[in-house]
């Protein structure tokens, strides 16, 4: 699985800025991101290229972090996917907590991220190959 690193922060400029700094000072790379408006402070959600290097870069500047599992889940980028995985996902009363995604210009291909509840423990994998989905390896996921 993805590893997903949330950086809680406070909503004030310059604080993405500082977290992007460190990153690359670090010759880390952002590969995907989302930042979320929680009033005084915020959170800005990254898969990076080495997560765990990244995790430990930002805490020593004193950034409060975690790094998180997440699902990363690839299909053409055509109309009707998102829907379609989130239907076989509801179907098996998988719900999902938090995601993003993008689409790969290089390659057409939709790329999400998601955090989701599992209660009946469900082969997700399986799940989405069977709807036509592909969960990205992590090394495959870190070279992109």
């Amino acid at each position: 699985m993805a590893k997903q690193i949330t950086v809680f922060l406070e909503n004030r400029p310059g604080r993405i800025q500082t977290i992007s700094r460190i990153l690359k000072e670090k010759g880390l790379n952002i590969l995907a991101f989302s930042i979320q408006d929680r009033g005084e402070f915020g959170l800005m959600k990254m898969i990076v290229d080495k997560p765990d290097e990244a995790q430990l870069a930002l805490a020593d500047r004193g950034m409060a972090c975690a790094l998180k599992e997440v699902f990363a889940v690839t299909a053409a980028d055509q109309p009707g996917n998102l829907e379609m995985l989130t239907t076989a996902l509801a179907e098996n009363n998988i719900n999902i907590k938090d995601a993003y995604g993008f689409v790969s210009t290089a390659d057409k291909r939709g790329i999400c991220y998601l955090e989701v509840e599992n209660p009946q423990n469900v082969d997700v994998g399986r799940l989405i190959a069977e709807h036509g989905f592909t969960l990205i390896a992590d090394k495959d996921l870190y070279d992109l």
